[in-house]
């Protein structure tokens, strides 16, 4: 067979079955060009929305859900309909500890507040937050560091600002590490300055004060403005907070079926709807992929049918010559397989230049739509099988019926 393959005469036969009428082979052949064309653009389209999805929640811990105390809808134990439910830093440590599948349990405090360094001034969002938030929302810090239990201890006042602020309230290239903002009337220095990033869950915290000094600052004591909680991978994140929310009712005396004295957003939730459309996206790439490679694959099958019958003369001088039935076969097999590669291959190359081209037009920047829209080349190697798969199959229909046809018949053939 290899010998075959690496026969002249063999290529010679194709090449002259294939120049005999061009515009027939470039028309069947852009079937399948377009088939692959399209399985790779789309399979690459899906990749980079996945990419950028990823860039924007790869801080988070997507598995997370965000509680913030509402007001009562219904009266219930001696309270009145329209009760304010303030949440406290008790709430997050009974929730820690006794609701089934929690990793962590964050407490947040955000206020606005003007903020000043020498003549430049701004309001900003001023969050009191403890060290573990940058396990749950990871901080991308360009200098410095974030918030540390020691600052939580000492309730020191320090400061981690967003490059924004560090925009308003520095001059260029000035380093903001060790220097002193006016905070509320008081001054604080700047230990960090982070990257906001390219989404912003709730209301935004430009600065990051510790926690503790949050609650000195403004008086909040045991107040907390809201909490995320965050579930263990194996654990439903809805069941954590229809858990977490029955419990915080239990804990405020409200009533089991209120729905409106807690408003949260379920991350987790989101997250996994997002993600099961980004593999339905890709299931759905593949199936009309695949369907227009077939049916590309049907189309040169058809030609091959037509041009057997245009060489049935040929074949049956071929086989009174002595040509086995197996070589009439394998001669109009290898056609079908040499159309489809070649066609497969044109296909895969345009497929990487629109790439290249979504990429250049909208992959670039921090609000990028695809980012790095591309196919490995396990998909490629994949896609080329598939297609020498097809090839083959396609071409024993034309190959039994050149050889079901008797030599004396052909001959015969005007």
């Amino acid at each position: 067979m290899i010998k075959f393959l690496f026969d002249r005469d063999t290529w010679q036969e194709v090449y002259d079955s294939m120049s005999k009428n061009k515009l027939r082979t470039v028309i069947t052949m852009i079937g399948v060009w377009w088939g692959i064309l399209l399985l790779i653009g789309l399979l690459g389209a899906a990749r980079g929305m996945e990419n950028s999805f990823n860039r924007i929640f790869g801080d988070f811990a997507t598995n997370s859900v965000f509680i913030i105390g509402g007001t009562t809808s219904m009266p219930f134990k001696g309270f009145q309909e329209g009760k304010q439910v303030r949440l406290t830093l008790s709430d997050t440590e009974k929730i820690q500890n006794n609701v089934e599948g929690v990793e962590f349990v964050v407490p947040r405090n955000l206020t606005q507040s003007l903020v000043v360094r020498n003549l430049l001034s701004g309001t900003f969002g001023v969050a009191g937050d403890f060290p573990l938030l940058d396990q749950v929302q990871k901080k991308k810090l360009l200098h410095g560091r974030f918030i540390n239990q020691s600052d939580i201890d000492n309730r020191r006042k320090v400061a981690v600002i967003s490059e924004d602020v560090y925009k308003q309230l520095f001059e260029k290239d000035v380093n903001a590490i060790g220097e002193l903002i006016q905070i509320n009337s008081s001054n604080y220095m700047v230990v960090g300055v982070f990257d906001v990033g390219n989404i912003q869950l709730g209301p935004s915290d430009d600065i990051h004060i510790p926690f503790t000094t949050f609650q000195q600052t403004y008086n909040r004591g045991d107040r907390i403005g809201w909490m995320m909680i965050t579930g263990k991978p194996e654990f439903n994140i809805v069941q954590i907070e229809q858990d977490a929310k029955l419990m915080l009712k239990n804990i405020h005396k409200i009533h089991p079926e209120d729905d409106r004295a807690f408003r949260s957003f379920n991350l987790g939730q989101a997250f996994g709807r997002m993600t099961g459309f980004l593999i339905g996206m890709q299931f759905l790439t593949w199936f009309v992929g695949i369907a227009t490679l077939i049916a590309g694959v049907f189309a040169i099958g058809n030609i091959l049918l037509i041009t057997v019958k245009e060489r049935t003369k040929e074949i049956g001088v071929r086989r009174a010559l002595g040509a086995t039935p197996f070589e009439i076969k394998r001669q109009i097999v290898v056609e079908a397989v040499f159309l489809t590669l070649i066609a497969g291959l044109f296909g895969i190359l345009t497929g990487g230049w629109i790439l290249i081209a979504l990429d250049a037009a909208f992959g670039q920047g921090p609000d990028a739509t695809l980012v790095n829209a591309s196919v490995s080349i396990l998909v490629v190697f994949v896609a080329l099988l598939i297609l020498v798969a097809l090839g083959t199959l396609i071409g024993l229909i034309p190959a039994f019926k050149a050889t079901s046809i008797k030599p004396i018949e052909a001959l015969r053939e005007e």
